[in-house]
């Protein structure tokens, strides 16, 4: 068995794909480190993972030019140093990086060191530390097919270990049906309750808020129950749409800001409309759920790269933020959840798409190099 030093910080991002790949090289037996800075989530949630986690400096790349800039050699070049010493103290025998500020010293150091790199890019467009990394790399593992990085081998997402296992049960549609019943049944509603999930993420979106609010009286009216996850101190004008609903519709229209148990939200949903994070499209696909995706209007397009091939699947539908409205949220909740052919079609596209054993393909990567 070896040792392994993963490397990948800043998002959620590249934080979960890396404890899930940790998860899974520790259960195969080997030990496992991460490198992290003490400024992201991942000072958090490694040490929480029962992970030893080794400090490198942040080195954010300057967007342009500034006194910054002058300052980035001297950064990176103890960033790189802090890296070189995760190697040394772990004595580790290769480094997987997952993208983000600390994977460029990561696969720095590894370099200097001779060691083997594996690099995996969760995102359809590559960030700038994958690209370095996967100049260098024995292995490339990507998430979806397509994403431009030379030898790249679609390993898809790797899950965390209870988003994996779900996705696992729900693969068997006996016990997918017992599992999605008692999930509705536990809010309260019937077993075969059509159940739309509208969310945003943590921090939400205005657009999807508004639409879902303003749509929730002819949802519920044809008999849709949502499950709306509006982000923060962002309820307002949802708890203000389900007041305005009649007594006997009004729960079926559940509004919460955030939910900490998102294997419930997978278990009881029949359909989802959310942003097209790597990981949200990765966990949508791989709990064979009908989707439609509103990328973030902003940044370098990103997100709509990582519903296309969902889409063209066959697996969900993809609307620009400008153009969602409550009519195009209705007609897409109705065609995914009460158009039964339509409905059935998309889950067994996602079916065929989505991967739930990704952090299982990435580890046979990395044991390949050892």
């Amino acid at each position: 068995m070896a040792s392994i030093l993963l490397a990948g910080g800043g998002t959620a991002g590249h934080v979960n794909p890396m404890l899930a790949t940790a998860h899974e090289l520790r259960d195969r037996g080997h030990d496992v480190a991460a490198l992290g800075t003490s400024e992201g989530l991942e000072a958090d949630l490694v040490p929480r993972a029962g992970i030893e986690m080794h400090v490198v400096p942040r080195v954010p790349m300057p967007r342009r030019p500034s006194g910054d800039l002058f300052k980035l050699p001297g950064r990176l070049r103890a960033a790189v140093r802090a890296a070189e010493d995760a190697i040394d103290a772990t004595g580790a025998s290769a480094v997987v990086g997952f993208g983000g500020f600390v994977s460029t010293p990561g696969y720095l150091a590894a370099r200097r060191r001779k060691l083997p790199i594996i690099v995996h890019e969760a995102n359809a467009r590559p960030g700038l530390a994958n690209k370095l990394g996967a100049r260098w790399a024995a292995r490339v593992a990507i998430t979806l097919p397509d994403t431009p990085l030379k030898g790249g081998v679609v390993t898809g997402m790797p899950l965390l270990p209870p988003v994996r296992e779900l996705a696992e049960t729900l693969a068997d549609a006996r016990v997918a049906a017992d599992v999605r019943g008692a999930a509705r049944e536990a809010l309260g509603w019937a077993a075969d309750a059509p159940v739309l999930v509208v969310t945003g993420g943590s921090q939400g979106a205005a657009s999807l808020n508004a639409a879902t609010a303003a749509a929730a009286a002819t949802l519920t009216d044809h008999g849709v129950h949502v499950w709306h996850i509006t982000g923060r101190g962002k309820s307002v004008e949802a708890e203000r749409a389900k007041g305005d609903l009649s007594a006997a519709k009004r729960d079926m229209y559940r509004v919460e800001e955030y939910c900490h148990d998102m294997a419930t939200v997978y278990s009881a949903a029949g359909a989802v409309v959310c942003r097209a994070g790597a990981g949200m499209v990765a966990e949508v696909t791989a709990m064979r759920l009908p989707a439609m995706y509103v990328p973030l209007p902003h940044g370098n397009g990103e997100q709509a790269l990582n519903a296309i091939p969902a889409v063209e699947a066959g697996a969900a539908t993809m609307v620009e933020d400008a153009k969602l409205s409550p009519v195009v949220l209705e007609l897409g909740a109705e065609r995914m959840l009460l158009e039964g052919t339509d409905g059935q079609q998309m889950i067994q596209a996602a079916a065929d798409f989505g991967i739930a054993d990704g952090a299982a393909r990435v580890a046979d990567l990395v044991e390949e190099t050892l």
